[in-house]
């Protein structure tokens, strides 16, 4: 089945997910951790790109990010493993490749999906069994988003801003979101939405990025079409 084109655009929210190549660690010691997002934070000033979210897993990496023009997160990404990889290899005297080819990438509805797909990314440790508080994982964005943790990585998008008038406003109510839990309908769509490189929204999202690109793009369900019955 041939790969869906990823499209990006101006202004619009990206969940992106890059993965160790054959599920292999792309993270060996803290030390790692430290310069990618070092450097993320690097080419996120140099691309234009906002950083609202991300996790750093051991074999792969949640962003959520806005790129100020359709290409920046393209240049991000590319800027990044430009310096990422090298490094790697020269501290694990390793070569060839660490990523599993393309990254996956999602144009994110904010009004429908930006929150839920915050919770998503931030939850990953948790889902993952790495601990059972996101707060208790050193490599992720939500001790600063729930907590106010200093982080000049990131850039609030508007939508949170409107969870609070204050900053202990805005902590608070975006804590209280993780006191539900993230319903597996929510879970499927996104990452049904990334496996297939699809925009995730409602029909009125997938019109507009219709009429922007002159392509229809939404997620498609799993598996074949069921037979009609007969009767």
């Amino acid at each position: 089945m041939p790969r869906h084109p990823r499209i990006h655009l101006d202004g619009v929210p990206l969940h992106i997910v890059q993965r160790g190549h054959n599920r292999q660690p792309c993270f060996f010691a803290n030390a790692d951790y430290l310069a990618y997002l070092e450097w993320l934070g690097d080419a996120a000033l140099r691309t234009g790109c906002q950083i609202h979210a991300y996790a750093l897993m051991t074999n792969h990496v949640h962003l959520l990010l806005t790129p100020g023009d359709a290409q920046a997160a393209s240049r991000l990404m590319v800027s990044l493993g430009r310096r990422y990889v090298p490094y790697i290899n020269v501290c694990y005297q390793r070569s060839g490749t660490l990523w599993e080819g393309r990254y996956k990438s999602s144009l994110i509805q904010s009004e429908s999906y930006l929150l839920a797909c915050m919770r998503y990314i931030e939850l990953n440790p948790v889902r993952a069994g790495m601990c059972t508080d996101p707060a208790q994982y050193r490599w992720s964005s939500y001790r600063a988003n729930a907590l106010g943790d200093s982080n000049n990585l990131l850039t609030p998008h508007a939508l949170y801003a409107t969870l609070g008038d204050g900053i202990e406003a805005r902590l608070l109510a975006y804590r209280e979101l993780f006191n539900s839990v993230l319903a597996e309908q929510t879970i499927s769509d996104i990452r049904l939405a990334l496996k297939q490189t699809q925009p995730l929204g409602n029909s009125r999202f997938f019109d507009v990025i219709e009429q922007a690109t002159g392509q229809r793009r939404e997620p498609k369900p799993r598996g074949r079409p069921r037979a009609p019955v007969k009767g």
